[in-house]
């Protein structure tokens, strides 16, 4: 099973992927977590340090793929899970999505990339042109990461946009939202009534969970220690099970801007037409 993780940058995606990697660990599962950000910390967690990247290596190596070995790109973090980071081009050069196609393309030359249960893409942002949505050519679902704000909700509609267009050509399906890092979901709520898509999970914000990322670990670790911690591992734990039932998942149908506009708005100005009309018209001049 191969899941693409996407969402609005800094919406969670990396400590969900990590914390969702462990759950699948947890179940039994060879799980490996596949960093798609130059910045190269999606695995931060899981390993405690920056881990060399894919492209790092491959230029090192002068782009001989018969010299890179598993021991090079992959490494083992916390729980059992192994961890790739892909990296990237230099900033305002190259391709993102042609380096995550460098890294399938790795792993499957060292015959690594159909080994495990799980491959779990942490995807860079909310950008979803042609290269950023690459890991959507490999996955089996797409989840999205949320709050209850109308910029994490116009990501992920694009990023649903992007879903739709995808399945046209390749056998992927749309899991559903998780709220993350929100304990409110009424916009959220209006969102899936006018564009169906199942919510997955809701985790509330959790200082624990800030302090875990910076320090390098994950709350699995706290857990032990912290009983607050521990509903949230029984969260993603469930998040896991979700997945592992193979859910038939959706081919969404985003909503166009104005009508995204025109929906989250009414619900800000309590449904008063003709004040989220004139708005609706100012803001999209």
């Amino acid at each position: 099973m191969k899941i693409a993780v996407y969402g609005k940058g800094g919406i969670g995606k990396s400590t969900l992927s990590c914390h969702l990697s462990i759950a699948f660990a947890k179940r039994g599962k060879r799980v490996l977590q596949i960093g798609c950000d130059p910045k190269h910390d999606s695995t931060f967690p899981l390993t405690g340090f920056l881990i060399p990247t894919i492209i790092d290596t491959l230029q090192a190596k002068d782009y001989h793929y018969e010299d890179v070995w598993p021991e090079d790109i992959i490494y083992q973090g916390y729980g059992g899970v192994d961890c790739v980071e892909a990296g990237g081009p230099p900033a305002g050069a190259g391709c993102g999505g042609y380096v995550v196609g460098e890294t399938v393309k790795l792993l499957k030359e060292l015959n690594a990339f159909y080994e495990y249960d799980v491959i779990i893409f942490d995807v860079l942002g909310d950008v979803v042109c042609g290269g950023f949505a690459a890991p959507l050519n490999y996955a089996d679902y797409c989840l999205i990461a949320t709050d209850n704000g109308f910029d994490a909700l116009f990501a992920a509609n694009r990023i649903v946009a992007s879903v739709r267009e995808k399945a046209r050509t390749h056998p992927l399906r749309l899991a559903g939202l998780v709220a993350n890092r929100t304990a409110e979901r009424d916009l959220i709520n209006e969102y899936v009534k006018n564009c169906p898509i199942p919510v997955l999970e809701t985790f509330p914000p959790l200082e624990q969970m800030r302090v875990s990322r910076v320090e390098g670990t994950t709350l699995y670790e706290k857990a032990e220690e912290d009983f607050s911690c521990f509903e949230f591992v029984e969260s993603y734990l469930n998040l896991a099970d979700q997945f592992l039932v193979y859910p038939e998942g959706v081919v969404p149908n985003e909503l166009n801007d104005r009508e995204l506009f025109q929906t989250l708005s009414s619900h800000y100005l309590g449904n008063e037409a003709d004040e989220s009309s004139n708005t609706l018209d100012f803001m999209m001049v």
